[in-house]
């Protein structure tokens, strides 16, 4: 009689192991992945259980119709990033997937799309390959197809049927990017609400072409070559729900009429728009964000009343274009004016009174002197917490400068002095940059750093300084002086600043014997001290309770 503790060999107290193609990876009965593996023929014993499949990352030049017909249970087949070419998918490959809802064949070598997909299908990744052309199956009769992704082919105008989603209803993102298509495209899916036609050749949007598009919010139409002849009154009038909007990278010399109500976001930057009306933008009351920057706008560019509408604006950009003063009349709530790269000479004592919410605030690289800024110029900006005057004409601190300010930036300016009068009240300055100037240490008056309480990042680098401020904040963090004149750091020098966590003096005038041993005693916080491209190498003993962690020029 057989001993039940040992079963013969042909019995297991173990359910039998689940078929997997040798070296994938089976985590269910439903699952097979065979990713990385660089495959060059389909696995051949994969179950008829399988829901979800996966062979991204192999070098498949095909797919065999009668291995593929086996798993008429799939959903998912994930084929990105192989060799697959349009001879090598055979039209009825998908005959049998009546249950495939998604497909991914990116990054393949697919000249034309598949002829027919499965009517269950829900999303389809085609990107990145060389089609040319897709058929009224490929795309068309799927009622729960919600995504499509086309971007990075060649597909052209005549590629695209005029039936391509006949019958599917539910399509709520189109990518069409990076293609050759020359025009919208008139039949599209009313059902849309993100569609992508960036880096084409659209130089027209046809009459009609999106006056279905009635759930449409997100367009992106950047980087054509839109005119304004290509454009109409009517072009996005019916987009009622439309609230981002990309045209930048175009020609257009014009706002666009026509503007939704909806609309939050609207892209201009890099056209020839030269003039700003403020009819064109009266139907978009409820923006947000307008974006202007590198356009043609001159001294007339935004007259008074241009921005009116726009009573809810959050941020302009008026980045790099050749505005000679601060716009007039901006809207009242605008909380971010971004003007640098212009010709601003001048801010005079009520420029920026019409905007007391203004929170950031950038004037780099302008024309601003120390003479053409009033002192009271920035009075009202009671808000602002980041004030950017880099690059300008500056020899001495602003003026009046707004006691809430967090981050202020004056650096490549010629600024030759430090006055305590000009920082007093910034109780609440975290960052502050001074780099690139004439700053000398006798320049910087006593008392000068006493009430930035606050200031946690100071960056006094490329100045003129033979040796460390005195009495720097206490709150002190992060130091930069690099590229000063400094030949010698004394014991005391950072004293004043126990929470010093990193400390930059490289390319200064630093021997081996310049550093005193105690210069860094009680700094228990300091991790980094960086002293390379100093005449000699300087090494450095950080303090023992600090973490030992590479850092250059330090040992």
């Amino acid at each position: 009689m057989e001993d039940p503790a040992f079963p013969h060999l042909g019995e297991s107290s173990q359910p039998p192991p689940r078929a997997c193609p040798p070296r994938c990876f089976c985590p269910r009965a439903d699952t097979v992945a065979c990713d990385g593996l660089d495959l060059l023929v389909f696995p051949d014993n994969i179950t008829r259980e399988a829901q979800h499949l996966s062979l991204q990352n192999n070098q498949l030049q095909e797919l065999p119709y009668n291995e593929l017909s086996r798993l008429s249970g799939l959903r998912t087949l994930n084929l990105h990033n192989n060799l697959i070419s349009s001879e090598g998918l055979p039209d009825e490959a998908f005959e049998s997937l009546t249950q495939l809802q998604h497909i991914y064949v990116a990054h393949n070598k697919l000249s034309v799309a598949p002829q027919f997909l499965p009517r269950s299908l829900r999303v389809a990744d085609l990107a990145a390959n060389q089609v040319t052309e897709i058929f009224p199956l490929t795309f068309g009769e799927k009622p729960a197809l919600r995504s499509v992704y086309l971007h990075n082919n060649q597909l052209s105008n005549a590629g695209l049927p005029p039936d391509a989603f006949r019958g599917s209803e539910a399509v709520a993102t189109l990518s069409l990017s990076s293609n050759r298509l020359s025009y919208v495209p008139p039949s599209l899916p009313p059902s849309l609400e993100r569609l992508h036609l960036q880096n084409n050749l659209i130089s027209k949007v046809p009459r009609g072409a999106l006056s279905r598009q009635t759930h449409l919010r997100e367009l992106y139409l950047q980087h054509n070559q839109l005119t304004d002849s290509g454009l109409d009154a009517t072009t996005f009038s019916k987009l009622h729900r439309l609230e981002y909007l990309d045209l930048s990278h175009n020609q257009l010399a014009v706002v666009p009429a026509g503007l939704p109500r909806a609309l939050a976001v609207l892209h201009l930057g890099r056209n020839r728009i030269q003039r700003v009306e403020a009819a064109r933008l009266r139907g978009a009351r409820g923006l947000r964000y307008l974006l202007l920057q590198h356009n043609e706008l001159g001294a007339a560019g935004l007259p008074a009343g241009a921005l009116r509408p726009l009573r809810g604006l959050h941020t302009l950009h008026l980045y790099g274009n050749g505005l000679d003063r601060v716009p007039p009349a901006l809207p009242r709530r605008l909380r971010a004016l971004v003007l640098p790269h212009n010709r601003v000479a001048a801010l005079g004592a009520r420029d920026l009174a019409a905007t007391p919410g203004l929170a950031e605030l950038n004037l780099a690289y302008n024309r601003l002197s120390s003479a053409h800024l009033h002192h009271r110029a920035f009075r009202r900006l009671r808000a602002l917490r980041s004030l950017d005057l880099a690059g300008n004409q500056l020899t001495r601190l602003p003026a009046g400068l707004p006691a809430g300010l967090h981050t202020l930036r004056l650096q490549r300016n010629q600024l030759r002095a430090l006055e305590p009068e000009r920082l007093a009240g910034l109780h609440q300055l975290q960052d502050l940059s001074l780099a690139h100037n004439r700053l000398r240490v006798g320049d910087i008056e006593p008392g000068t750093w006493h009430e930035l309480q606050a200031l946690q990042v100071l960056d006094l680098s490329h100045n003129e300084l033979s040796f460390v401020p005195p009495d720097l904040p206490e709150a002190l963090e992060e130091l930069h002086l690099q590229g000063n004149r400094i030949g010698h750091v004394g014991p005391e020098a950072f004293l004043s600043t126990p929470r010093l966590r990193a400390l930059f003096l490289r390319a200064n005038r630093l021997h081996m014997t310049s550093i005193s041993p105690e210069a860094f005693l009680g700094l228990q916080h300091l991790r980094l001290v960086d002293t390379t491209g100093n005449p000699e190498q300087v090494l450095v003993q950080l303090p023992l309770t600090a973490p030992r962690r590479p850092r250059a020029g330090a040992s």
